[in-house]
């Protein structure tokens, strides 16, 4: 007989979150959830295979894989998962994947080149799996792409608790700033919620990859700026944006990026950078070098991630989640609740 209980698998590219997340629903959901019995390994050329120890006839399950790097290994293990789940007849099967990879392909910037987001998307529907679950997609209109149901949380929420947490004593002279113009919805998202201005660095490329220059829009000057962007990989155009706003007068910068991707020079780029603070989620797990790094802090996402699969297993509001308040529970144990009066 099916459990009445959502049942949760894992791919390896964050098994560590997955855990978690594993952990959270059962002790502070009153759940007996652990991760599916399943192994997930290689032939010697490379082929992925995969073989599920437990059964899971008519259960409620749910795939947690990012698709970050190795990007094609780890989608491939998510599609071949979810093929194994479906030829063993679950139930439902619905993809946890807190970062999604290649999500900034998601239009043609010139000719003769592919629409990646959309491919992928694609893949994913025909694989057998029913519905996406992610958090801060790098454009909007990505859901669009699937023919199936995607919840697209937000780390917004989680951040409010955070920066209000960090900057408690005073928040009269803290900024949010978009690092760019397509990022302001989400900047200004922030600052609407934590209650505090906006400002904009407004940058100009001579061809793809490289900033020949920015610009301030906005007086920083005497302001704790705090940068928010979803992505960061390869760090250089936020260390370049921490130098403009501390030219323009800032007193500190600090980062909040949701997916610390982290590749190349990322992290030694950060480290001698004017960053006071960078802070990624653990929706990427972190590499060593990241996690001994000492400006960069990583805030959880599995409470949000149990909370969200438990709403979805149940048939209640994912979104009730955006809401900075319903959190506050959620994040009791990181943040202290008596703050949460202002």
């Amino acid at each position: 007989m099916p459990s009445t209980e959502p049942k949760l698998i894992s791919g390896n590219a964050n098994l560590s979150l997955a855990s978690a997340i594993a952990r959270r629903m059962s002790m502070h959901r009153g759940m007996q959830v652990s991760l599916v019995d399943a192994r997930v390994e290689r032939f010697n050329d490379g082929e992925i295979f995969v073989e599920v120890f437990e059964n899971v006839r008519g259960e409620d399950m749910f795939i947690i894989q990012p698709t970050s790097k190795p990007a094609n290994d780890n989608l491939m293990e998510l599609l071949i998962i979810a093929d194994a789940l479906r030829r063993s007849s679950a139930a439902r099967i619905t993809a946890v994947i807190p970062y999604f990879g290649y999500a900034r392909q998601d239009r043609r910037t010139k000719a003769r080149t592919p629409i990646s987001a959309k491919l992928v998307s694609n893949m994913i529907a025909k694989s057998g799996i029913e519905r996406v679950l992610t958090m801060d997609l790098h454009a909007a209109q990505i859901q669009g792409f699937f023919d199936i149901p995607v919840d697209n949380l937000y780390a917004s929420p989680i951040y409010a608790l955070d920066i209000l947490h960090q900057f408690a004593g005073d928040m009269s002279d803290v900024m949010v700033v978009s690092p760019d113009v397509g990022g302001v919805a989400r900047a200004r998202e922030l600052a609407t919620r934590i209650g505090v201005p906006l400002a904009i660095v407004d940058k100009r490329r001579e061809k793809a990859g490289e900033v020949a220059g920015m610009t301030v829009i906005g007086d920083v000057k005497d302001h704790k700026c705090i940068i928010v962007d979803d992505i960061c990989d390869t760090a250089g155009t936020l260390c370049k944006a921490a130098d403009v706003l501390m030219e323009a007068g800032a007193t500190e910068v600090h980062a909040y990026t949701t997916h610390g991707v982290l590749s190349g020079p990322a992290v030694e780029r950060i480290s001698g950078s004017v960053l006071k603070s960078l802070v990624v989620t653990d929706t990427i797990e972190a590499s060593a070098e990241a996690k001994a790094c000492p400006n960069i802090r990583i805030v959880p996402t599995a409470p949000m991630f149990a909370q969200s699969i438990v709403n979805i297993w149940s048939g209640t509001s994912v979104s009730s989640l955006f809401d900075t308040a319903s959190l506050v529970p959620i994040y009791e144990g990181l943040y202290p609740k008596g703050m949460w009066g202002r």
